[in-house]
């Protein structure tokens, strides 16, 4: 069986059972079992995340990752910084990502700015998608089911020679999402669903050129519209009420990166020389807009870092960037300009003692200079084979080109040039320990974050204007804890558990949207070779959330307890047939607050795969 390895926490491909960091894989075979079609489906049983979607597919996604805003993690996809510069919290929406390309999802928690820079405060979450390997290998799915969904994939992958190639083309659509509760509906007011589509094209290709030189790219296009139910004003009660006629978002996003792989010294010092370009251009209107609201954002990203090993299991990253990214709306065009140098030292001792430490300085234009580190150490004791692990490091979030720019005279409100990152400083501690050969692992972990100078906005009774300040301070501990355990052959069990205590600082006050208790189940059988069935529990406890409308700020959102079941069966190295039931029990609930999430829905389908074509 392959050892399970991850890259994120590291930089380089490193063995899970090495890592100190608290990660979790999600393969494509993880994916395709549970069939999960989005990322945010995907992500609702990570540990120490809780994923918050308006409306169902294609909704705004939000991730708070142990308990950190939801602006405060990383999204790569190859390594590309995804995150939107146009948006005023600069994230990126995970609510428009389709799985269909997706080799492994890595779950990386605490403060990671030591490697990768600005946003990744709470942590990163890296995708990297199918590279082509063999033969010629040519797939296609095909599935329907509740909510007018008509899913496709198609994809060609493979090798030759020096050469390795996988094209792909993923579309998601749902015609009727129910979404709006009844009960906020004006007498008489019937509720739309929502209605989503998306068409996502991607490319990964490389090339050996010669035994020292390869070069790679990447390339993904997403073209999605969600029609949706917005708000808007009773005429009568002068309230906020849910619009009866739709709203339409569209989203175009680019995200491409070219990279040369120059290796010396017989592969004892490998670099890498890359260049991204991320575009996203979102467009909006809703029912009596004389116009739609336009924005573009644009992240343009030259990179090098080079992997040396010194000695025999100690090996030095060293590398550089140099950001430009780029803001433009009807009214505003913004630029700023990040450059970074980072080294990172990975060692192992006599195959027990793992350790690994980095540094990195960033050098902005508009808030300077600003230092980070973080340090990662892992002991499996002798005997008991007990993991031990810890980590300690911080992280910022860089102000936005929204936050810094963007002015709205008509609220008298009005953007800040002299802002300064958010920070935060964490630190975790926990165990694994393995039983009976590894047949059962359970552990443990301990997280702490400390996190200061988050941006608000404050009234100025002088002047009556608003303005961002940096005055916020929040406090965010926990504990992560899971069980896994190969019960037969064929029967697989995962269970996680996740304690989370928000507090800000400044009111004594538990922040918005971070349940304290959250748990999920996994059990998988294979009852016969060619049947795979799952079944997944996701339980997330009650939480403080605010109203639809915002008129009420705090109120307690209940709990909910939802099960998805999935069956596949391979008829033959050809065809394989699927189906699942998601919200098997048809529980009705909302998250946010005013937004309903989809009740029972049944799906079913056909993937082909053909490994002769020519």
């Amino acid at each position: 069986m392959a050892v399970p390895v991850a890259v994120s926490p590291t930089g380089i491909v490193t063995p899970l059972n090495q890592i100190a960091s608290s990660v979790t894989v999600i393969t494509a075979k993880d994916i395709e079992r549970d069939q999960r079609r989005t990322v945010p489906e995907a992500l609702s049983t990570v540990p120490g995340l809780n994923v918050v979607q308006s409306g169902g597919p294609g909704g705004l996604t939000s991730v708070f990752i142990r308990g950190t805003n939801a602006n405060h993690g990383k999204v790569l996809i190859d390594g590309i910084d995804v995150s939107d510069s146009s948006n005023p919290a600069r994230v990126f929406d995970l609510g428009q990502l389709l799985t269909a390309d997706i080799q492994q999802i890595e779950v990386l928690r605490g403060p990671q700015s030591g490697l990768y820079g600005a946003d990744a405060l709470g942590g990163v979450i890296s995708i990297i998608t199918k590279k082509g390997e063999g033969p010629p290998r040519a797939t296609g799915m095909i599935e329907g089911g509740s909510f007018g969904t008509f899913n496709q994939t198609a994809a060609l992958s493979g090798s030759q020679d020096r050469f390795n190639y996988a094209f792909n083309v993923a579309h998601f659509r749902a015609t009727d999402i129910p979404v709006t509760p009844l009960e906020l509906l004006p007498p008489g007011q019937k509720a739309i669903g929502n209605n989503y589509d998306n068409m996502t094209y991607s490319t990964k290709l490389g090339a050996d050129v010669s035994e020292n030189l390869t070069l790679n790219g990447v390339l993904r296009y997403t073209d999605a519209t969600l029609r949706f139910t917005g708000d808007t004003l009773d005429p009568v009660t002068f309230a906020s009420v849910p619009a009866a006629a739709q709203s339409t978002q569209t989203v175009h996003q680019l995200f491409t990166r070219g990279e040369a792989v120059w290796s010396a010294l017989d592969g004892r010092i490998k670099n890498y020389f890359g260049v991204n370009y991320t575009n996203h251009w979102n467009y909006n209107i809703s029912p009596g807009d004389a116009a739609p609201t336009i924005t573009t954002g644009d992240r343009v990203q030259y990179d090098w870092h080079a992997v040396a090993q010194l000695a025999p299991y100690h090996t030095v990253i060293v590398g550089a960037e140099h950001q430009i990214e780029t803001l433009q709306t009807s009214t505003v065009s913004a630029q700023n300009i990040n450059k970074a140098g980072y080294v990172e030292f990975q060692s192992q001792f006599a195959d027990r003692l793992f350790l690994v430490e980095n540094i990195r300085q960033d050098d902005n234009d508009q808030f300077g200079q600003h230092p980070t580190f973080r340090l990662a150490p892992a002991l499996i004791v002798p005997i008991t084979e007990t993991k031990l692990k810890g980590s300690y490091g911080t992280g910022f979030k860089a102000p936005t080109l929204s936050q810094l720019f963007v002015d709205f005279p008509a609220f008298f409100f009005f953007a800040n040039p002299n802002l300064k990152p958010e920070e935060s400083v964490g630190y975790d501690a926990g165990f694994e320990q393995p039983l009976f050969n590894d047949r059962v692992r359970f552990g443990s972990t301990y997280f702490h974050n400390d996190i200061t100078n988050l941006i608000q906005a404050v009234f100025d009774s002088t002047t009556l204007t608003s303005t961002n300040t940096n005055i916020g301070r929040a406090t965010t501990e926990g504990t992560e804890s899971f069980v896994a355990a190969n019960i037969t052959d064929r029967i697989r069990f995962r269970a996680d558990y996740t304690f989370t205590r928000t507090v800000d600082a400044t009111t004594g006050l538990e922040l918005l949207r971070r349940p304290k208790e959250k748990w999920s189940a996994n059990v998988i059988w294979n009852p016969i070779d060619p049947l795979t069935l799952s079944a997944t529990v996701v339980h997330t406890g009650s939480f403080i959330d605010v109203s639809r409308d915002f008129s009420i700020q705090r109120l307690l959102a209940p709990a909910y307890t939802v099960v998805h079941v999935a069956a596949d069966y391979v008829i033959n190295d050809q065809i394989k047939v699927f189906g699942r039931v998601d919200n098997l029990f048809n529980v009705h609930y909302q998250n946010p607050t005013g937004f309903l999430q989809p009740g029972l829905g049944v799906f079913g389908g056909i993937r082909v795969a053909n490994y002769g074509v020519k």
